[in-house]
């Protein structure tokens, strides 16, 4: 379902201090734009309403992250997340950064960083049809763009409710040459640590259709 369009969303935006309003002037320069630039850096790729990016980036303080969303609507929802949530612990939002971009080019805004400690894809749109697969978020063709960002000992996690896209996904991964270290068909029954629920995870489960979740890493 097509979010309505909400005409406060970009304005708030503009004006808001951790929305980066020209993505692509700060290529290869993140760090700088953190009041901590030597902290391990984090991204969420299509970070919706913002709950997990929040959750991390509070629980987390020692690690900046980047929120990555195309749509701005969804992105002022995510701000307005963010500020509550943030204040409801009293802390400022300074190890973290929302803004709007096209996912398939993301390698355009981060040439040649090799410095992303993890790569989060939460509940990303499974795309069931055989001809649009690779428009997947994990369809190796980006799962090879993602490669090029991490870290030597970066990981990328990814959930889903979506079976045939997990185990589709296994496979990619695989494909695109890393190495699965953690794997989980019900997150709800595992001993994984660190994962907050998304709202999408949320109603899924409530419906009891277990989350998925694997945990990557380049070999």
């Amino acid at each position: 379902m097509r979010m309505r369009k909400k005409q406060w969303a970009q304005p708030e935006l503009n004006d808001c201090p951790f929305f980066c309003k020209d993505a692509a002037a700060h290529q290869g320069d993140w760090r700088k734009e953190f009041c901590r630039p030597e902290a391990p850096l984090c991204l969420e790729l299509g970070c919706g309403k913002g709950g997990f990016l929040s959750q991390m980036g509070l629980a987390h303080p020692e690690q900046n992250f980047i929120g990555i969303d195309l749509i701005s609507n969804m992105l002022g929802v995510a701000r307005r997340r963010i500020v509550a949530d943030y204040e409801a612990a009293g802390r400022e939002v300074e190890n973290l950064l929302i803004f709007s971009w096209d996912i398939s080019r993301i390698k355009e805004i981060f040439p040649g960083e090799k410095n992303i400690s993890a790569i989060y894809i939460n509940f990303c749109n499974p795309w069931p049809k055989a001809g649009h697969h690779k428009r997947r978020l994990t369809h190796p063709r980006q799962l090879e763009q993602y490669k090029a960002l991490l870290s030597p000992d970066g990981k990328i996690i990814f959930k889903t409710d979506d079976s045939p896209l997990f185990e589709a996904s296994v496979e990619y991964f695989r494909e695109a040459g890393f190495r699965i270290e953690y794997l989980t068909r019900n997150l709800g029954e595992s001993d994984f640590p660190d994962s907050p629920a998304t709202e999408h995870q949320l109603m899924f489960e409530a419906e009891g259709i277990p989350t998925k979740l694997l945990v990557a890493r380049p070999e």
